[in-house]
Formats: structure tokens, sequence, C-alpha cells
């Protein structure tokens, strides 16, 4: 039975409300997921400013870019990357993989895999919690070809709960799930081969962006240049997009 609020397209397809895209929202749920509460999510106001650049932690561990749909199919059509291919081509799974990436086949469920991305990658799956659901969640996924790593997370009803838990919070009444969503969650992280990578789950597989200089995080300039500011330039002035930082809590 799904979860109250979970539509089912005709198509027989499960579909998520979306989440707000709000840090709060972002890392109380990640926080119910099983990450620790030293990790947050951040707003980055600015990509130039300096003062507003220095209220975002550092390191950061991964960004959210939050694109809408005209800025994101112009850097799709650039690169020659397809968007939800009819059969993957990406095959690889565990130890071969430089960065988990996560095919999406829940509708709705692009903030989600955004953020699955960002703590299953990188410094930050250092601060998934031993023992806890999502320890146990990306465990299980690792081994997993892409399109069974998609059906574990398809069928995980506590995954279910949580998100729908989370996108009944935040601070605007939240879409239904049978409502159109023309944004789309990009999560940007740096794998183990020391390359920055954009992970979406509507593509076929991660995209490497290039290697990352020595001592750069994923809010660096260089790694700005690699990937966001792309996704910028092709919108052509549009400023209906917002980025999300990854990092761990300054001490108190």
């Amino acid at each position: 039975m799904p979860t109250e609020g979970v539509y089912i397209r005709p198509s027989g397809q499960k579909t998520f409300i979306p989440l707000e895209n709000n840090p709060e929202v972002f890392t109380s749920l990640v926080h119910d997921l099983g990450v620790s509460p030293d990790l947050g999510f951040y707003d980055v106001y600015s990509l130039d400013d300096a003062h507003l650049l220095a209220l975002v932690p550092r390191p950061v561990l991964a960004l959210i870019f939050i694109t809408p749909a005209q800025m994101y199919y112009a850097v799709r059509e650039e690169d020659g990357t397809a968007v939800s291919p009819a059969q993957l081509t990406y095959d690889k799974s565990g130890d071969e993989e430089p960065v988990m990436w996560f095919q999406q086949t829940i509708g709705h469920a692009c903030g989600l895999m955004a953020l699955l991305h960002s703590v299953a990658n990188g410094e930050a799956r250092e601060f998934v919690q031993k023992g806890s659901f999502l320890d146990g969640l990306l465990s299980q996924a690792s081994p997993l070809k892409p399109v069974e790593r998609a059906a574990a997370l398809y069928a995980s009803e506590e995954l279910e709960m949580k998100h729908m838990k989370a996108a009944r919070t935040g601070s605007s009444h939240p879409p239904g799930a049978n409502e159109d969503n023309h944004f789309h969650f990009i999560s940007l992280v740096q794998g183990k081969d020391g390359h920055l990578w954009e992970l979406e789950g509507a593509t076929d597989g991660p995209l490497d962006r290039g290697p990352m200089r020595d001592g750069d995080d994923v809010l660096s300039e260089g790694a700005l240049d690699q990937a966001v500011r792309k996704f910028l330039k092709a919108g052509n002035g549009n400023l209906n997009f917002s980025i999300v930082a990854l990092a761990r809590k300054p001490a108190q």
C-alpha cells in the first residue's frame, strides 16, 4: 500500500510529492536517513560575492544545483547527453565505479536522488552512520548493477515514507505528486578518482566533468567552471536557479 500522498500514474509509475528546495528540509531528511548531525546543507547566495560565499562552511562536500528545464536541456543538448534513455548503457557497480550513481525511476524524486548522490559519495560517505537505514541501503545498492540498484530504491517502503514525511515540511505548500515539476536537481561531487562528477538520475550514468585541482572543493572556481557555469551560460541570464551546499557544520 503506497504511503499517503504517493501518486500512481496511469503507466504504473510511483510518483512522490517533490521535496521543497530548502536546506532545512534537505538537512532534516538526510539526518532521518542516517547521516551524522555534523553535516548540513547551506544556501549558496552568490558565486561571486566573497562576503556571501564566506557564509558557506568549507570544504563543501557536494553541491546541489537546481536548474529550470530550459537551462537543463540546453546543456544536455550541447553535451550530447541522453536524457531518460530507453535503455541504459552505463553498467558499472561496486569498486569499479568512481562514484555511486542511481538511476531515477520514481516520479518527482529528483531532490531525493540529489540528496542520495550527495551523501553516498566523496568524504560525505564517511558521515553515514554505521547501522543506520542509509548505511544498509547503500551497502545493499553498491554491488548492484544500475537497473537492479534503481529497483532496490523503488521497492524501499522506508525510503518512501521518509521522503514523503520530508516533502510535507518546509515553508511553502507542497505540490501534489500528480502536478508537473519543471526543475532538475543535479548533484556535484568529487569522485574517488579526483574528478568532478555530475550526478542526476535521468542521464545515462554519471557525467565526468574532468579532474579537480589539488586542494579544491566543489565550490572552488575551477569546479564551478567545469559544471555550474556551463548551465548559467546556457541560461542566458535566467536567474531562476538555486544552489545548496553540503558541508560540515561549524564548531559552536
